[in-house]
């Protein structure tokens, strides 16, 4: 019998309903969670997954104010809450000491389903990953995330599949925490990382080509340059230069791989390209570069609108269930876009499922009150959710 039952209630909301079920499917070959003690769970994994998805679908700002929620609305508490509620405390210690490896399969069985079923744009350019990271301010218990003094921030680490417009892999830092070890754990073989000049590293460069994994990367102007071989220019092209080097001062921190070097000019600016797409035109080059900055969009769209750095959690365990949370409740949206409109996330369509669930809600109210004062005693009738 599977370890996650799909519990049965008296709301039937068919919008939230559909968002959901990607992830209902998940839930029967999730790990299984257990009490670490004598006593049973106040709440278990499903009930903890939908109460986070539903804190950033419907953009709680705190744990007070999604908890409130929990009380007081009759949708929330029946369909979302633990049968017998949820306490503050216990809500706190769940989400700072458990369900992080059954956040994570969820994450990657999302990601998964759609990976395979999305419309996949820029093949012509291979799988492109854009890398970044996000620093999240922090209070001042979260002494495991210094970052100055009197100052407390932590540090996401994303890779974004810039093909499907979907997060792909996530890791957690304190502020201070270099982003350029986890490329190589973002990315896999075949697959091009697309990173700003901070990510440049010449024995990285190299290591990727070693492992496998490819990368466009803008690195500073002044980086010291060996050219092997020059490239013959288009004509009438933005593109200034494109030749085979190597990088870096010999015998101190040279490349041993060749790495081409485009340089373009946008809007008065001078880009500098390393990469090892030796298969690409210059021009190609330069639009992927310029597709990292759909994780910056990204950063900026799920901050904003689904309110994913209002922290509930203080732990570095506590945020990163947080963060798959919001991840999560992204893939969700993106799935849902996908299926019902064959459109990407947009915060039109998440406004229309947000009134479109609230006008069912409002409905259920309304025949439960005629239910009543019609003189009907029972139960109202009860629907399966799928």
């Amino acid at each position: 019998m599977p370890r996650f039952m799909h519990r049965k209630g008296k709301y039937n909301i068919p919008s939230f309903n559909q968002l959901w079920k990607p992830a209902a499917q998940t839930l029967p070959n999730a790990p299984e969670l257990t009490s670490r003690g004598n006593r049973p769970l106040q709440m278990d994994f499903e009930h903890h997954l939908k109460a986070l998805v539903y804190y950033h679908l419907e953009e709680h700002v705190s744990a007070q104010d999604l908890l409130q929620e929990l009380r007081e609305n009759d949708f929330a508490r029946q369909y979302i809450a633990p049968p017998g509620g949820i306490e503050k405390s216990s809500f706190s210690e769940a989400n700072n000491s458990r369900g992080l490896e059954q956040f994570l399969y969820v994450f990657e069985q999302l990601y998964s389903q759609a990976y395979q079923t999305f419309p996949v744009e820029h093949s012509q350019l291979g799988e492109l990953i854009a890398i970044d990271g996000s620093l999240i301010d922090g209070v001042l218990s979260m002494t495991w995330a210094d970052y100055r003094k009197g100052s407390k921030k932590a540090k996401s680490h994303l890779g974004f599949d810039i093909n499907r417009s979907i997060p792909r892999k996530v890791y957690l830092t304190d502020g201070k925490g270099d982003e350029r070890p986890f490329v190589s754990k973002i990315l896999a073989p075949g697959q091009t990382g697309i990173m700003d000049r901070y990510y440049q590293h010449h024995g990285n460069f190299d290591l990727y080509q070693h492992e496998g994994k490819h990368f466009v990367c803008r690195i500073k102007a002044n980086t010291r340059k060996t050219c092997i071989k020059a490239n013959e220019l288009p004509e009438n092209s933005f593109i200034f230069y494109d030749a085979i080097v190597l990088l870096g001062t010999p015998s101190i921190n040279q490349t041993k791989e060749e790495v081409r070097l485009v340089g373009y000019t946008v809007g008065g600016t001078e880009y500098w390209i390393a990469t090892d797409r030796f298969d690409l035109t210059a021009e190609q080059i330069a639009m992927a570069y310029k597709l990292r900055w759909e994780v910056e969009k990204f950063f900026a769209w799920w901050k904003r609108h689904l309110k994913v750095y209002h922290l509930i959690a203080r732990s570095e365990y506590g945020l990163m269930v947080q963060i798959l949370a919001g991840l999560i409740t992204y893939l969700l949206l993106a799935i849902y876009c996908n299926n019902e409109h064959g459109e990407k996330v947009s915060i039109k369509r998440v406004r229309e499922l947000r009134n479109q669930m609230r006008n069912e809600i409002a409905q259920i109210g309304e025949n439960a009150s005629e239910a009543k004062h019609s003189g009907f005693h029972g139960d109202l009738p009860i629907h399966a959710s799928p």
